[in-house]
């Protein structure tokens, strides 16, 4: 009886044991996921600090440029009041002008390299992307329009020294390289415009159609009691909409029924005088959020 209770112990006590080397082993196992999972946001974290930190250190060099620039700009306005020019006076123009023209050219990379550098940028969060974004955004326009006061500002300076019977070579070439940066700028601006407002329309588009079950299987709108279910449908027999714009879609219909999923509150089906239903949509933006494509079928 005393062999098998110290038996019996013994079993306990190893049973224990492993038991706890088990539970030893799962923390461990644990400890090592979370260290790998800690190395990796630290790392993360590390990697998108020395990027936003890498942007920033742009856009304090671009800033600097902008200074520069206005510092030359204000020596300009001191040349321009003695009616004649001396040697050292017509260098130092020279100088200035050169000066504005280079560090202008260098802004003008800088800030290519910014956007091309926010394209490419990991592991930064959403809030800081749309700051920087403004920020590139800011630094563009006043870089455009530094640009273009630049070229009236030398323009303003050769237009004074000409009337005087003063070239300056240095100015004369300065002036129409500024002008025709400022043509170009304005002409890809312009072209930029174009295809923001084409990109701006296509976002907006939106298509609908109503009809009959059987006009709508017809034209494979409805196939199988589904809606729009592979591409084989006639994408001619709907109408195209500007979902701005486009609040009120008229059924001519007593009985209807919106076949494709669309959030409930952001429209309502009303009737008329008639007691034909129209589809008014009060919250566009969120009614067109799941699908661009409305089917309605009527009876």
């Amino acid at each position: 009886m005393y062999m098998k209770k110290k038996y019996f112990l013994i079993v306990i006590a190893c049973l224990a044991m492993l038991a706890v080397s088990c539970k030893d082993k799962k923390a461990e196992q644990a400890n090592n996921r979370l260290k790998v999972q800690n190395d990796s946001l630290v790392a993360a974290l590390n990697n998108r600090s020395g990027q936003i930190d890498d942007l920033m250190g742009t856009v304090n060099e671009v800033q600097e440029g902008f200074k520069q620039i206005s510092a030359a700009e204000g020596r300009l306005d001191m040349h321009q009041a003695p009616a004649e020019k001396s040697q050292s006076a017509r260098q130092s123009l020279a100088q200035d002008i050169a000066f504005i023209k280079t560090t202008m050219h260098q802004n003008k990379e800088r800030i290519a390299g910014l956007k091309e550098k926010l394209k490419d940028s990991k592991n930064v969060s959403a809030a800081q992307l749309e700051h920087m974004q403004k920020l590139i955004d800011g630094l563009q326009a006043q870089f455009e329009q530094q640009q273009k006061d630049s070229a009236k500002k030398i323009k303003d300076l050769q237009d004074e020294l000409a009337s005087k019977n003063v070239h300056i070579a240095e100015l004369d070439k300065s002036v129409t390289e500024l002008q025709g940066n400022v043509s170009s700028l304005s002409s890809d601006n312009a072209s930029k415009a174009r295809v923001m407002a084409q990109q701006d329309k296509d976002l907006n588009k939106a298509w609908y159609v109503f009809g009959t079950k059987k006009e709508l299987k017809e034209q494979k709108i409805l196939v199988d009691g589904q809606v729009l279910k592979n591409n084989t449908y006639n994408k001619n027999y709907f109408t195209q909409v500007d979902i701005r714009t486009q609040k009120e879609i008229k059924l001519y219909s007593k009985k209807v029924s919106v076949l494709t999923t669309h959030p409930a509150g952001s429209y309502e089906l009303v009737r008329d005088e008639n007691k034909e239903y129209s589809l008014r949509i009060t919250n566009p933006s969120e009614f067109w959020s799941v699908s661009k494509f409305l089917v309605i079928q009527v009876k």
